[in-house]
């Protein structure tokens, strides 16, 4: 036996060797997110911004917006390897990936459970998102591998409803049925559910992702409410991925830390005022054109910053198909707000409530809005909640006007019909995001959605858009695009371009070096 082999230099040898061994994936990712817990992780529930990023890392659809991309145009096999669609467009058809397992041992994805995920979706005793899927007929199995879906008319965005986005996320029935699926969720993306922790959640790698073992061991959020706060966590060396202020000053000095990578991307979240067009005085249109003429959005945009927010006058977001900026326009003008508060009745002002989320991203905001309102005689009572009470008391319908932000499917249906079509307000069956009350451009909406001519289906978009603004439904205001801070270890695995699920994907390539 040589020394090599016998002593310290071979144990030396042995240790380097198995060290070279452990893969990259026996690390944990640190996250820190807004919000102070999970709200839910059932992806039909989900609307809250810090639930879709967690949610979207534990969940697949039959198709995915390929990682770094929010364009429809761009959608690719996920758990289906391969579909079909019909002539008409009503009826689509989808083969499954054979042996693609769910969490946790939960057995081998198959058409059934597609076929539960996507009629779960679509129903509003279970999904947030059932308007999304009213025209949705039937879900076929065909057989184990191959489900069948069938639309009542043709739908602009019926390749999006089955995405990895939303309601398009496929669950386990079994583990649905089973449990307490909103905290012991079970899907088949590439991080599983491990357990809740006080202030965060932890998920781990799903060694048999069948697109690979991630590289990642684990996920580790952390909800932290305050930008401040989450800033030093990473300064300090606590966190690897965090989701950062969307403000021009704050994004120019944390690129300025060393190893630092700032990602700002798209699709934004739209900010739009929403004004209840069914609670006094605002049910009177020249309040709420006077309103909207209080308000200098110009001046809001120039407070965020150019590179985060862009000025957009439509109910529509820029970048989604169908949107117009052919609109009536309202430019801020204090004297013709006063003027329309006085023709309306109102000499002395009104006064408004308005439900606020404590967010760096809305309250600013809103403390804004409320001084540029009270030059026109104008009282705003805010009632300042955190964010998870927030979602609770707009969709309760206690506040006449609500600041929302949000992304969407890019085609305008899904915006006009969430927002803006009477069958999305509070008080019905398939309530959505419309606190405006607004019902003015029901018509149009419907008849668009199953218009087989796409330029006549823009008109038809054009024609509601400028009909919600002629009503004063709401004051859009600007895109606020998306800004996550990371380490320069973090290998994301792809170009960060676009994440509709408002959080960077992690996949199965994700890394830290």
């Amino acid at each position: 036996m040589t020394e090599t082999e016998g002593g310290k230099p071979m144990l030396r040898l042995v240790l380097v060797v198995l060290l070279a061994a452990i893969p990259a994936a026996a690390q944990t990712l640190r996250v820190g997110q807004i919000g102070q817990q999970s709200g839910t992780l059932d992806p039909h529930r989900a609307t809250a911004t810090h639930d879709k990023g967690p949610v979207s890392w534990m969940f697949d659809g039959l198709v995915r917006f390929p990682p770094g991309s929010a364009d429809p145009a761009r959608l690719e096999p996920d758990l289906a390897e391969r579909w079909e669609r019909s002539g008409d467009g009503l009826v689509w058809t989808f083969t499954l990936r054979e042996g693609v397992q769910f969490h946790h041992g939960m057995g081998t994805l198959t058409a059934e459970d597609v076929a539960f995920s996507l009629r779960r979706a679509a129903s509003s005793e279970s999904s947030a998102f059932a308007g999304d899927y009213r025209d949705l007929s039937a879900v076929e199995v065909v057989d184990p591998r191959t489900v069948r879906v069938v639309f009542r008319q043709p739908v602009p965005s019926a390749l999006g409803l089955l995405a990895n986005y939303h309601g398009g996320m496929i669950v386990s029935r079994r583990a649905a049925e089973e449990g307490d699926f909103a905290r012991r969720p079970v899907g088949t993306g590439p991080f599983q559910f491990e357990s809740v922790e006080p202030g965060g959640l932890r998920l781990t790698a799903h060694q048999q992702h069948f697109r690979g073992t991630p590289k990642l061991a684990a996920v580790q959020v952390r909800f932290i409410p305050s930008d401040q706060t989450r800033e030093l966590a990473y300064t300090a060396g606590e966190l690897d991925l965090f989701i950062g202020r969307r403000e021009q000053r704050w994004v120019e000095r944390i690129k300025q830390l060393p190893n630092t990578v700032v990602e700002v991307f798209g699709p934004g979240e739209f900010r739009t005022l929403l004004l209840n067009t069914k609670s006094a005085p605002l049910d009177d249109v020249r309040v709420r054109r006077a309103v909207i003429h209080a308000i200098d959005v110009p001046a809001i945009v120039r407070f965020v910053g150019a590179d985060v927010a862009q000025l957009w006058p439509s109910p529509v977001p820029p970048g989604y198909l169908g949107a117009t900026t052919d609109v009536p326009r309202y430019p801020h003008d204090v004297a013709r707000a006063r003027a329309l508060l006085a023709e309306a009745g109102h000499p002395q002002g009104v006064t408004l409530k308005a439900v606020v989320s404590s967010v760096s991203t809305q309250l600013p905001i809103m403390e804004v809005i409320q001084a540029q309102l009270r030059r026109a005689g104008i009282t705003l009572e805010m009632d300042v909640v955190e964010h998870a009470t927030y979602h609770a008391r707009i969709r309760q319908d206690l506040s006449q006007v609500t600041f929302y932000g949000a992304a969407r499917f890019p085609v305008a249906d899904t915006y006009l019909t969430q927002f803006y079509h009477s069958r999305s307000a509070p008080g019905t069956p398939t309530m959505a995001l419309n606190f405006a009350h607004c019902s003015v451009a029901d018509a149009e909406i419907d008849a668009a959605r199953s218009e087989p001519d796409p330029a006549r289906q823009a008109a038809l978009w054009a024609e509601a858009q400028r009909k919600v603004m002629e009503a004063a439904c709401s004051l859009p205001l600007y895109d606020l695009r998306q800004v996550w801070v990371r380490s320069s270890r973090l290998a994301l695995g792809y170009a960060l371009e676009g994440s509709l699920n408002l959080a960077p994907p992690l996949t199965a390539e994700t890394a830290l070096r």
